[in-house]
């Protein structure tokens, strides 16, 4: 067989090589009896599921524990999602229903019930739910285990002989947070993207993970010898003694240049030719702040702030918001940073926000359609970022903007509250920088006029590449289809660079390619001199930076431009950097180093 033969593809979801044996786990609903009960024995039916539930949920709190000392406090988040599926009314309720009516056993309505909850998320169409869906299994495996006296899987790797690569069909977050990282070194999951919980997890705590490939199971026997590369996002199997000494060197060369990218933390963003790049942060919580600082932010040019509303049961008021602004803007004396207006709809409704069902929730009532249909939230989130901005270098911007008076509306607002801060003696700057986050179609074709009305202009490519191509980049089966570098998207990129150009005004990029170094040599050529990165990857942007000349990445975006298709520009951009990068991380599924795992990049 040959090595393209064996050489199977999915996503890499964390970086790094694994090399071992592989050991296949079916991590599914057991097979349940059918079997009903007297109606004398229904009320113990009631209790033995309850007890069995509050066991599920303990054992969740422990897993929350030990998810904050190995991947961090945002992904330990992941288990109270979990815990309350076990305290949702309507799903515990329905459950005792059928053991009532039906006078099925505990472990009979569950299944029944989960597999009901389980059709109807997967006929649903909300990302969200799709992305639940592996939650909802997870819990459901622990508690119908519990009732039919089975092991909960834990474990199932305590017998293994040697470092082995974990293979599934589907990963939970509670399997993958329990692994022992002396026994499973790498992971292998047919279902499951970037975004999923286990994939969050996996990444956080340093595993080599591939989701999304197909199949898996089935192609790769239990007990195969692999070479798992989650940086590239491959598994070869039956590897020679070749490949393997192979995967060894390359995997050395990515330790030792971690090692280089740690020195590039104090060195100045400048390219060979001397052209200055800012390099800002993305930070999505407070614990990001930090790590964004010490890998050197010279900002933050995203600052999300769902995590204000996400999770809890009120929105937060006035005071809350302005102390978390102020927090992070002096965090950085004298850097700008931006603010992003509440991002919600879509998959980020929250509990105290609860927006009707709808078909399409991505092309729905979310984002600044939100705030401006809210104005009395909205307005409370500016009046907190006008207060905040008498002591920091604060800016605001709209997300997913599709027409003029959507900025045009926001203005107002600002002048409107602080004029109502000034009448009423609060400190408070008079203005602040509105800016545009580009993420549509409609947005970059109209970046001219945009970029007229307001200060700044900031792209943000994953949902520019969804929409630009109609393809859901949480879609598993669609994986290769969704490219940022596909022609039309590039196309897209340069009108809104060329639009700023011409304005004399700043545009940046702060989606998922400014953090990845094929994409950061692309968006210098077509003139973007602000990119706003994953706190973890700005070492590497940075090194890039310092390694090329703007005129090399501008023949390279040219280049690039003309090509046919995402991979042919692909291949032109690799190949303008074979002298300057390491060939290792020039892999557009590359997102951070390899030398993370060595502990060189802390998330």
């Amino acid at each position: 067989m040959s090595s393209s033969d064996r050489l199977l593809k999915g996503i890499g979801v964390s970086p790094g090589i694994a090399m071992g044996p592989t050991m296949t786990v079916r991590w599914a609903l057991p097979e349940v009896p059918h079997r009903v009960v007297s109606r004398t024995q229904v009320e113990k039916e009631i209790r033995r599921l309850r007890a069995a539930i509050k066991d599920v949920k303990k054992q969740l709190a422990e897993f929350r524990v030990r998810a904050v000392d190995r991947a961090g406090v945002d992904e330990a988040r992941i288990f109270d999602a979990q815990a309350l599926m076990l305290e949702d009314k309507e799903f515990i309720g329905g459950i005792e229903e059928l053991i009532r009516e039906n006078h099925l056993t505990a472990e009979k309505a569950f299944e029944f019930k989960t597999l009901e909850v389980r059709d109807l998320w997967t006929g649903a169409g909300n990302p969200l739910l799709k992305e639940r869906l592996a939650d909802l299994t997870g819990v459901a495996i622990r508690v119908i285990q519990h009732l039919m006296h089975k092991g909960t899987g834990a474990d199932i790797w305590e017998t293994l002989s040697e470092p082995s690569i974990l293979v599934a069909r589907e990963l939970s977050p509670g399997l993958t947070v329990q692994l022992d990282r002396d026994m499973i070194v790498g992971l292998i999951s047919e279902e499951g993207t970037r975004t999923s919980h286990a994939a969050i997890l996996a990444h956080s705590i340093g595993i080599p993970a591939i989701f999304g490939l197909r199949g898996a199971v089935a192609r790769i026997r239990s007990g195969t010898k692999v070479i798992l590369d989650g940086t590239r996002g491959t598994v070869l199997v039956d590897p020679t003694p070749d490949e393997v000494a192979e995967a060894e060197r390359r995997d050395t060369r990515r330790r030792e240049f971690a090692t280089r990218l740690e020195e590039a933390v104090t060195q100045p963003s400048v390219t060979v030719d001397g052209v200055r790049i800012a390099l800002r942060g993305n930070v999505d919580l407070p614990e990001e702040v930090a790590p964004a600082k010490a890998h050197g932010a010279e900002g933050v040019g995203l600052l999300r702030t769902e995590f204000l509303i996400t999770g809890h049961s009120e929105l937060p008021d006035e005071e809350a918001q302005t102390n978390y602004f102020r927090h992070v803007g002096e965090a950085f004396p004298g850097q700008p940073v931006v603010i992003r207006t509440y991002d919600l709809g879509g998959d980020k409704f929250p509990a105290p926000f609860r927006g009707p069902p709808e078909a399409n929730p991505f092309l729905g009532w979310r984002a600044i359609r939100v705030c401006l249909d809210e104005p009395e939230m909205f307005r409370t989130q500016i009046r907190a970022v006008l207060r905040a901005a008498v002591t920091a270098n604060l800016h605001l911007m709209i997300p997913l903007v599709t027409r003029l008076d959507e900025v045009e509306r926001t203005r107002e607002m600002m002048h409107e509250e602080a004029a109502r801060l000034e009448r009423q003696g609060v400190p408070a700057a008079k203005t602040v920088p509105l800016g545009v986050m580009v993420e549509t179609p409609a947005a970059a074709v109209m970046a001219d006029r945009l970029v007229e009305i307001s200060d700044f202009l900031s792209v943000g490519t994953n949902d520019l590449t969804q929409y630009t191509l109609v393809v859901d980049r949480g879609n598993a089966r669609l994986a290769d289809r969704f490219t940022p570098h596909d022609p039309s998207v590039l196309r897209l990129l340069k009108l809104v660079a060329e639009a700023s150009r011409a304005a004399n005004k700043p545009a940046s990029v702060c989606g998922e390619m400014a953090s990845e170094p094929l994409s950061a040599f692309l968006l210098l050529g077509l003139g973007y001199e602000t990119l706003s990165v994953a706190p973890p990857a700005l070492p590497l942007i940075k090194w890039l930076i310092r390694q090329v000349t703007t005129a090399q990445a501008r023949a390279a975006a040219d280049a690039a431009l003309a090509a046919r298709s995402a991979e042919l520009a692909l291949d032109i951009l690799r190949f303008a950097l074979t002298e300057a990068v390491d060939e290792t991380l020039l892999d557009p599924d590359a997102r951070l180093p390899a030398g993370r795992r060595s502990g060189s990049l802390k998330l």
